[in-house]
């Protein structure tokens, strides 16, 4: 068995003990929801902060890197967006829901451990220059869209308050707080002191493990209720078409071979609950996000493997 496919194997053996845990009995579905908020309020961006402290950039093409992987999630919106509404015959609101579900890589609680597992700190170096700007991207995208699709459902859309509402949310957001802080620790030059970088690395240290089994946790909340046909037609270009895209632009871009291997990877990600709480803010498709960010996340344990596989047969 290859390390990247044992570390596939482990990451979700985490989020499977945590959804197991839940399902028994053994630990509530609360206890998922408290664990989150520790992994994304503090063991995340504290791992974040030590990234981007200690980051070495040199290499990794930021702006070949965003093409590739912002023209990949563009492709799949437009093609879940399509599919929700010319093949399954939704509103151009729910459209909009299932092009984030399409487009949306659960880039932080399965991300980054999953990156971290596989190509260590200088994977999670690159996957750092995307989730610096992946969720302000993606949330723009999504309140312009719902913007220009929403009133047909006769729904009262309101841009400049959801952009005051996205905007309030961005700024305040433990993951861009700790990229942030990070940075500007950076720019001043100086190390870290011995006693602040020991709790800094303790609890980064378990930021993955915890997230991951949160993860799992949260997912029993979701389980499958009908919208399965859409559901596994977005799941199909999520987990498929994203990552082949990914691929084909990390080529013709001629991204180092590690950047193109963590945008593949990242690409290849199911989708996170952000499409669901995109939903749920928008008022329309909450069902669909949920059933296919369970389908997704169990069926991305097979297809990550293979196109890791891909990426490295192809980039080294």
């Amino acid at each position: 068995m290859s390390s990247s496919t044992e570390t596939v194997i482990f990451v979700f053996g985490l989020v499977a003990l945590g959804y197991l845990a839940g399902w028994s009995g053994y630990l509530k579905a609360e206890t998922g929801d408290a664990l989150s908020e520790f992994a994304v309020g503090v063991a995340v961006p504290l791992l974040l902060f030590r990234t981007m402290v200690s980051a070495d950039f040199h290499g990794a093409a930021p702006w070949a890197l965003w093409a590739t992987y912002f023209t990949a999630a563009a492709v799949a919106w437009a093609a879940g967006h399509l599919t929700t509404t010319r093949l399954f015959g939704r509103d151009g609101a729910t459209g909009v829901v299932g092009g984030v579900a399409a487009a949306f890589s659960n880039t932080v609680l399965l991300g980054i451990p999953f990156t971290l597992g596989v190509f260590g700190e200088q994977g999670v170096e690159i996957l750092s220059l995307i989730v610096s700007v992946h969720l302000p991207v993606m949330m723009a995208a999504s309140i312009i869209l719902f913007g220009l699709f929403g009133s047909e459902k006769g729904k009262p859309v309101k841009p400049a308050a959801l952009v005051k509402s996205f905007l309030s949310r961005l700024f305040v957001n433990p993951l861009v707080i700790g990229i942030l802080a990070g940075l500007a620790w950076r720019l001043t030059g100086l190390p870290l002191p011995g006693f602040a970088l020991r709790l800094v690395d303790a609890l980064a240290g378990i930021a993955g493990p915890i997230a991951l089994f949160a993860m799992g946790l949260g997912l029993l909340k979701f389980g499958i209720s009908g919208n399965v046909r859409p559901a596994l037609v977005l799941s199909v270009l999520k987990l498929f078409l994203m990552p082949a895209v990914t691929l084909l632009m990390a080529w013709l871009l001629g991204l180092p071979p590690l950047a193109a291997k963590v945008a593949v990877a990242t690409a290849a990600l199911p989708s996170g609950v952000n499409s669901y709480l995109i939903a749920i803010q928008f008022g329309t498709g909450q069902a669909l996000a949920s059933n296919q960010m369970t389908i997704a996340t169990a069926a991305a344990v097979a297809t990550t493997a293979l196109w890791l596989s891909i990426a490295q047969m192809m980039f080294g």
